[in-house]
């Protein structure tokens, strides 16, 4: 209940500290992922024709994409790929469930940029978000750069907050993020090569 009662109150809140300080509505983190804030409809444009996004991941529930957002449906009449991972802001940590299957999205439009054959100079970017971009979507795009660079959590986050310095991560988050690391990423280390 508290996470729908701030919503409003803390969207306005990140709108005003994009105009004040800054902070930036999103960011590139590598050749692949933006980590943003909330994307709002009018937005969609030039996130597509600028930034080449064909893919979005939101870590929103349905009530924070209704009024100024698009959802899946819009997004796909724009020709996006999206993926929901529904998480509770504030008091929720996405499941390491949603986390492995956000990174193996992510993973389809890296692996499609690694191996282009096409002439076009655009990269497939995928837009993770949540509603400021700073610790439901941070999460994943750390799980993300663990999974692609081999990264222990710090590396990860350091690197975030070098592209993004005002991500956000509690106890949980890096609860999470050390989970992560240790079931897919030490123990495809430890397992060699198949």
């Amino acid at each position: 209940m508290l996470a729908r009662i701030s919503f409003y109150p803390s969207l306005l809140y990140n709108v005003v500290m994009e105009k004040v300080s800054n902070r930036q509505w999103y960011d590139r983190i590598d050749e692949t992922v933006i980590l943003g804030a909330l994307p709002f409809k009018t937005m969609t444009e030039q996130l597509i024709k600028e930034e080449g996004v064909k893919g979005v991941i939101s870590m929103n529930e349905d009530y924070e994409l209704k009024m100024f957002s698009n959802n899946g449906e819009e997004w796909q009449k724009n020709g996006v790929e999206f993926l929901q991972l529904s998480t509770t802001d504030i008091f929720e940590v996405p499941s390491q469930e949603k986390l492995l299957n956000g990174v193996t999205f992510i993973n389809k439009f890296a692996n499609s940029n690694f191996t282009k054959t096409d002439d076009t100079n655009k990269t497939s970017t995928v837009y993770v978000h949540c509603k400021a971009g700073r610790t439901r979507s941070a999460t994943l795009v750390g799980c993300y750069l663990m999974m692609r660079h081999k990264w222990n959590p710090e590396q990860a986050v350091e690197h975030m907050r070098s592209k993004r310095p005002h991500i956000l991560l509690g106890p949980r988050q890096w609860e999470a993020l050390n989970r992560f690391h240790k079931d897919h990423i030490q123990l495809a280390q430890q397992s060699g090569p198949v």
